[in-house]
């Protein structure tokens, strides 16, 4: 059953009231569907805003699958979060449209977005455009290298909100941090707060956050939602601290 529409308008608010949210990014293509199950029945426990669901290499099937379990257990809005243009599926609440702003790769930034828009258009979904960008982690992770494109470097702020600035003027409703699956190291925090001043749209920040203490580093210096993906496959307990967190904040800051 598709849960109330919009999932901008719940970002916005949140915003407005500066209360942060949480998403759980679920790769439908690496994660059985026994665990898509668990983080559903987890999610009603220990409550996330969005699920998440997409990645580099998941089909058709498996997105829909994945889509079609949470829907089942939960009433938790599901975005997709699109590896490539056929990840599609109407059961899903809303769709991230990524344009790769962070790399000059003409395809991710308007090509693969040619080629799904009528089928976008008559999905029905709820379409929020988002200017991706990917932050370097200290290791190759899958979206750069799958993307052929070059993260922005980890020490040049400027850059990030010069890229972050560039994507709002030009309509983008959402700016995505992204250290990438499985990264090394999480988006700097002094790099999240330039671009949170730079820009007037809401933050999301993901990538390498695997503890308490950089989940609040990112909250602190502004991200306005947090994704979590990999640490849960081995921790799942972590969902537990994450929303806790989120639902306390700013009460549970460090002193």
């Amino acid at each position: 059953m598709k849960k109330e529409a919009g999932v901008y308008a719940r970002i916005v608010d949140a915003k407005k009231s500066k209360r942060p949210l949480l998403a759980v990014l679920i790769d439908p293509g690496k994660t059985p569907v026994q665990e898509i199950i668990r983080l559903a029945i987890l999610s009603k426990e220990f409550p996330v805003d969005f699920f998440f669901v997409g990645g580099s290499l998941a089909d058709v099937e498996q997105l829909e699958n994945c889509i079609s379990a949470l829907n089942e257990i939960q009433t938790v809005p599901v975005v997709i979060f699109p590896g490539n243009e056929m990840q599609l599926d109407p059961a899903a609440d809303a769709l991230l449209l990524l344009s790769l702003i962070s790399g000059r790769n003409a395809e991710l930034l308007i090509g693969k977005h040619v080629t799904a828009a009528q089928q976008l258009e008559a999905s029905g979904l709820e379409i929020i455009p988002t200017g991706y960008m990917l932050i370097d982690s200290g290791r190759l992770t899958s979206v750069a290298y799958m993307s052929h494109t070059l993260p922005v470097p980890r020490d040049k702020n400027d850059i990030a909100e010069s890229t972050a600035l560039a994507g709002q003027l030009l309509g983008m409703k959402l700016i995505y941090l992204e250290a990438g699956s499985g990264a090394e190291l999480p988006v700097p925090p002094g790099m999240i707060k330039a671009v949170k001043n730079r820009i007037d749209i809401p933050l999301i920040v993901g990538g390498g956050i695997d503890s308490e203490r950089k989940f609040k580093a990112a909250l602190d210096a502004g991200a306005d939602l947090i994704v979590i993906g990999n640490v849960l496959e081995s921790r799942p307990e972590m969902l537990e601290i994450f929303s806790e967190v989120c639902r306390n904040y700013p009460k549970t800051l460090s002193s």
